[in-house]
């Protein structure tokens, strides 16, 4: 397991969840701090110049982990559920830049909010028909680039759909495509799913990656979520991909970032321990 932190440039609006804002400089402080690599919380891929950040990754021995969404929802206003067919043409083509972004960095793009919600005077079968053809045109551009598309579950005070991993996991099976995976996220299943670790293991064959904060969305440590239940149901599931910091950067990003990672990098280095044992 390797771990990043979200990151974003500088124009990010103020509600973005990332820890640091400027591509450069996140970049060098994530790996003065230990991480391995960084999320990138994008609105467009031309919002970034890839030969930069090519040399950034470089020069700081750095990888991008997944390339996130959230701002194509809380800027752009676009979603997979939009009732307007032309609206629903565009997050494709927003997305089409994106995944051709990641399939040279990363090689993962989420769903987070930008899945979208079930309008008043909408029904939940006509909701999730809408979202089954917009996922399915977005895999199949990602396929054959080798990306994959990853659902986050985002609780109920943020959104009326697809709220925990198990209705998740029902969409993905309806999607009916072998790169359309799961991305949990131990804020989110603390408020939604019974139990966290029974969770993950049920839904492990789905899970590309996870994302970390604490039960009041700070560093981890600094709440009352059970991370040792956490790193040990990924441990039976078998994961072995990236687990990404998003938490609100308080009381300052550095102090947040710093404490993130002393206390999630130990355990990822044991948990990595244990994995090359079996």
């Amino acid at each position: 397991m390797k771990l990043s932190v979200a990151v974003a440039g500088k124009s990010a609006l103020p509600s973005a969840f990332v820890v640091w804002r400027g591509f450069e400089e996140s970049i060098k402080k994530a790996a003065d701090f230990g991480y391995h690599g960084v999320e990138l919380a994008l609105k467009t891929a031309d919002e970034i110049d890839r030969d930069k950040l090519e040399r950034w990754l470089k020069d700081n021995d750095m990888e991008v982990s997944c390339i996130s969404t959230g701002q194509v929802f809380a800027d752009l206003g676009l979603y997979f559920t939009h009732p307007d067919a032309e609206m629903r043409a565009k997050v494709v083509e927003v997305f089409k830049g994106l995944i051709e972004l990641a399939s040279d960095f990363g090689r993962l793009v989420n769903v987070g909010r930008i899945r979208g919600f079930i309008p008043e005077g909408q029904t939940v079968e006509r909701t999730e028909e809408i979202f089954i053809d917009t996922a399915r045109r977005v895999c199949d551009i990602a396929g054959p680039l080798g990306v994959d598309i990853i659902i986050e579950p985002v609780n109920r005070y943020e959104i009326n759909f697809i709220n925990n991993l198990n209705e998740a996991a029902e969409l993905v099976e309806k999607v009916r495509r072998p790169n359309l995976g799961l991305m949990p996220d131990v804020f989110h299943m603390n408020i939604e799913d019974a139990r966290i670790g029974e969770s993950l293991i049920r839904h492990s064959n789905l899970i590309r990656y996870i994302h970390l904060a604490d039960s009041n969305r700070l560093a981890p440590g600094r709440g009352h979520l059970d991370f040792d239940e956490v790193f040990g149901a990924l441990e039976k599931a078998g994961f072995n991909g990236w687990a990404s910091i998003e938490i609100l950067p308080k009381p300052d990003p550095d102090t947040a970032a710093r404490q993130a990672a002393e206390f999630v990098l130990p355990r990822i280095s044991e948990y990595n321990r244990k994995m090359c044992s079996k």
